[in-house]
């Protein structure tokens, strides 16, 4: 079975004299659980690597921007050091929604001050125990 990759599902904004609406209409949020937020301390924390092997989760800018490296974990819980990353920019504008399925580690990092990201899962917290963690430099050992 192919393993289904992380994808952009672009949104769009309506502007006019009342002020502007920001809306993704092709996300689709069926499975979602539950929903949290992140907003780091300053622009230098990033928040590398987690994952999960199970759940998987969509992510949305709804203040400023985030820069978020994904990269498919080969084995469990201990990936290879080489795999491949690819990098998004999840931007507010546009209320783009970045999905990464199960099987991928994250690094997320806010690109302006007072930035907000909202997180969706699809499972209840403590539901299973699927989770990776990864120091922030282990791809640069």
């Amino acid at each position: 079975m192919k393993k289904q990759l992380p994808v952009i599902i672009s949104g769009g904004q309506h502007a006019d004299a009342r002020g502007v609406v920001r809306y993704n209409n092709a996300v689709n949020l069926e499975q979602v659980k539950r929903m949290y937020t992140i907003e780091n301390s300053s622009l230098a924390v990033v928040r590398a690597w987690q994952g999960h092997q199970v759940e998987q989760r969509w992510f949305a800018a709804v203040k400023g921007d985030f820069k978020i490296i994904v990269a498919a974990i080969d084995t469990w819980p201990k990936p290879s050091r080489d795999i491949k990353q690819v990098t998004f920019i999840v931007k507010a504008a546009q209320l783009d929604v970045l999905h990464v399925p199960a099987g991928y580690l994250t690094s997320i990092q806010q690109l302006e001050e007072n930035a907000t990201l909202i997180v969706y899962a699809d499972y209840e917290l403590g539901a299973i125990n699927d989770e990776c963690k990864l120091d922030a430099a282990y791809f640069n050992d």
